[in-house]
């Protein structure tokens, strides 16, 4: 065996893959199994479920939870109305060719999003918009807007065209074609767009630390409340409360799988989209 074929055996393409992987175990991967320990670990340091039994046991978090959904919901579904018409402009020609018009909704996101929020929150005070509810859901639609954006329109840029035009040919107008054919096809860069948004927010306390006011909180500020006591008799709960979290996180992102594996499989046939 040649001295080549040697090295060829050795440098793999899956080679490059590792330092990826030792970044994921040391950041990832590790960080989750001390949230998962402390979460089943008591006050004397034994096994114990007391800290999820006083998660559920916690009328609070059952507030808290209810204005962190709902929260989440607004401001995705205000994100949502507003992103898919800009993504389907920008997606349909000519706009398709001038790129520079969705480098214009990407270039905020280089910017720290703290002076963002800082810029956004001195703009809603000079129009008369104070500190609030409604202070927050802007704020989490103009942070997470890009993570809408970008989804939609890159389904809506690479959806085969021949589609639409199939519908046009067979008579279907604009209306018709856009709700039978563009609207299902781009069915799974709106879905991967609300799971972009939606769960984030869980955990985006930041945001609604600054715009918001004491009237709601959002988990992730409990959470975060947790972590910062000097007692260590809270990291047990913050732990329980994370790993609830992780848990809806996961169920989400395999609903939104699921139905991104059906509304693949109910794509329109070439010839029949009308």
């Amino acid at each position: 065996m040649s001295v080549r074929k040697k090295k060829a055996k050795v440098f793999r393409p899956t080679a490059f893959s590792f330092p990826y992987l030792g970044v994921t175990l040391v950041f990832v991967i590790v960080p989750l199994i001390l949230v998962l320990v402390y979460a089943f670990r008591g006050s004397d340091g034994g096994f114990t479920f007391d800290n999820f039994a006083k998660v559920f046991t916690t009328p609070e978090n059952f507030v808290q939870f209810g204005q962190t959904v709902g929260i989440a919901a607004i401001s995705t579904a205000i994100c949502l109305l507003i992103a898919y018409p800009v993504a389907f402009v920008l997606a349909s020609s000519p706009f398709n060719k001038m790129a520079i018009l969705a480098l214009l909704f990407i270039i905020p996101m280089w910017i720290n999003f703290m002076l963002r929020l800082l810029a956004l929150q001195s703009l809603l005070t000079m129009i008369g918009i104070n500190k609030g509810y409604w202070a927050a859901v802007i704020g989490l639609v103009y942070d997470f807007f890009p993570y809408m954006l970008l989804p939609i329109y890159t389904v809506l840029v690479n959806m085969d065209k021949s589609y639409v035009e199939a519908s046009r040919d067979l008579g279907a107008n604009s209306t018709k074609t856009f709700f039978k054919v563009t609207l299902p096809l781009s069915i799974p860069g709106v879905i991967s767009g609300i799971s972009m948004m939606f769960m984030p927010v869980f955990s985006s306390y930041a945001v609604t630390d600054m715009m918001g006011d004491t009237s709601f909180s959002i988990i992730g500020a409990n959470i975060a409340e947790r972590f910062s006591k000097s007692n260590y008799g809270d990291y047990g709960y913050g732990s329980a409360l994370s790993f609830i979290l992780l848990l809806l996180v996961l169920a989400v992102m395999f609903v939104g799988s699921l139905l991104s594996k059906k509304a693949d499989k109910t794509k329109p046939a070439k010839g029949g989209a009308a």
